[in-house]
């Protein structure tokens, strides 16, 4: 009798050590230097603003995390420290229109022709559309810091060049921000990681679809990701701060 009760003891108290221990996840820190980029994915009006198609489901997220002001921080960081912000943004064409299937979420976006643009090789009808930058990031994408990738086609990098672009620039440190957090952002997240590259994520610059009616909160989904799997998680203010040094 004794033993059992000992053999309980002892479960027990593993239980609680080994929960304690996961319970204080490591906190691998993220330094800023010299190859260090930003990365912001999605700054366009579909996702962004009250104009665009998905605000019915994200704007109350975007607007409770203040996320297109601190998008534009991330931006103003950039160009006030001569580092290199990648922009990865999503287009889709007449001839993407034709897929034979697709996921959940990539039907819902033909479905409403979201980041709808008329070709590769056309802007007809393009300004001001759900496809184009939102206006207030316009005169920062256009400066000489900032690389605009090739568009991806699903949620990560896989399909685009902005890999390639950061690493021809000798980048292998990332900050990442914009929208979607639970689709593009953690897409683009995962492949740098894989990649070999280390990531941090600004957690307030980002933003994501919720649907109370049907249990689904793609921000809380994306914010646990992120913790367990990135170097550091930043807000904004944080991470001016870490800048600031």
């Amino acid at each position: 009798m004794k033993k059992q009760f000992s053999t309980t003891i002892f479960i027990i108290a593993l239980f609680f050590t080994s929960t304690s221990l996961f319970a204080q996840l490591p906190e691998p820190g993220f330094v800023v230097d010299d190859r260090t980029a930003i990365l912001i994915t999605d700054p366009q009006i579909d996702f962004l603003s009250p104009n665009g198609v998905t605000w019915g489901v994200v704007g109350k997220s975007v607007t409770d995390n203040n996320t297109v002001e601190n998008i534009e921080t991330l931006f103003k960081l950039g160009q006030q420290n001569n580092m290199h912000v990648f922009v990865s943004p999503h287009y889709y064409y007449p001839h993407d229109h034709t897929w034979k299937f697709g996921g959940v979420l990539e039907v819902l976006m033909h479905n409403i022709n979201m980041f709808d643009r008329e070709g590769q090789l056309s802007t007809e009808n393009f300004n001001n559309s759900g496809a184009d930058w939102l206006p207030r990031y316009e005169k920062y994408i256009s400066q000489d810091n900032v690389v605009v990738s090739g568009p991806h086609k699903v949620f990560g990098p896989e399909t685009n060049d902005v890999m390639l672009q950061m690493r021809k620039q000798g980048i292998d440190k990332v900050i990442i921000g914009g929208m979607s957090a639970n689709l593009c952002v953690e897409s683009h997240m995962r492949e740098l990681l894989e990649q070999g590259f280390e990531v941090a994520i600004v957690s307030d610059a980002t933003a994501a679809a919720i649907i109370p009616d049907a249990g689904l909160d793609g921000y809380a989904s994306a914010m646990t990701n992120f913790r367990m799997m990135a170097s550091k998680v930043f807000t904004t203010a944080e991470l001016k701060a870490e800048m600031n040094k």
